[in-house]
């Protein structure tokens, strides 16, 4: 059980599972042969509260302070929802927010409000909403373009065969910035198979980025791996994992994927 009733014990035991995670992240980019700084962080806080957010926030801030070496971590939300209710309260440790789960037409413009990229771009549509909310910034909107490498009809993202075209319409609009790729890697035990995808997803972003079409040259951005699978996705070259549990604890139950298929935060 979390200690979800003495503030202090929580932010011990997070402060202990970032550490660890820290760990993993650099034995397995020195595994890979990968300098350790390759690799960022993101937590997806799906389901945390504010206050345990703000001490994984602490825990990072003080092991940077005292010569980690590491880039501060990112945030991630999978629900607009849980973004525009947190970020406020959080504004004062001024963290990094993605959007990396399906984020619908309506809530556009309350995601942009605190979000500096979107790892959910599946399709034209999304895209060109996006562009007409923020050509006129002086900073474009990173985004990554997500691909459902494994085929599964639950997982968000679009088929492997149409995301280097996707990638291409993406990079080509006003004020946006193309980034990268995102996966959700395969459910399952079979590590070859979640490792297959991976590799299918840095292809995907190998040819996108040879491709010479404009806007793409710098898309080199991997977005891949989670609390279960992190080392398999380091292995193929990603430079973001999606960590939640492997930090956060155990989460409360909420009913299962959001509509669409989502981005689980494991």
């Amino acid at each position: 059980m979390e200690p979800q009733d003495d503030p202090q014990e929580r932010a011990r035991h997070v402060a202990a599972r970032l550490a660890a995670l820290r760990d993993r992240v650099a034995r397995a980019a020195t595994a890979a042969g990968r300098p350790v700084d390759d690799v960022r962080v993101l937590l997806a806080s799906k389901t945390m509260d504010a206050v345990t957010v703000r001490a994984a926030l602490a825990a990072d801030a003080a092991a940077r302070a005292a010569g980690s070496g590491t880039a501060p971590v990112l945030l991630g939300e999978n629900r607009v929802q849980e973004l525009v209710a947190k970020a406020p309260v959080l504004a004062d440790a001024a963290p990094v927010w993605h959007v990396i789960g399906p984020l619908q037409s309506n809530k556009v413009n309350a995601a942009l409000r605190w979000a500096a990229a979107v790892q959910s771009v599946a399709d034209d549509d999304l895209a060109l909403r996006l562009s007409a909310r923020v050509r006129e910034r002086d900073v474009p909107l990173d985004v990554w373009v997500q691909v459902n490498v494994s085929g599964e009809p639950t997982k968000h993202g679009a088929r492997p065969q149409d995301a280097r075209d996707l990638a291409a319409r993406v990079a080509a609009l006003p004020g946006l910035r193309l980034a990268g790729f995102m996966t959700v890697g395969a459910r399952g035990p079979d590590e070859d198979r979640v490792r297959a995808g991976y590799a299918l997803l840095r292809a995907v972003r190998d040819d996108v980025v040879a491709s010479g079409a404009p806007g793409t040259g710098d898309a080199r951005g991997l977005s891949m791996g989670m609390s279960g699978d992190l080392e398999l996705a380091v292995a193929e070259g990603a430079s973001v994992v999606r960590i939640g549990t492997a930090v956060f604890g155990s989460r409360p139950a909420t009913g299962g994927e959001p509509p669409g298929g989502g981005t689980p935060a494991r």
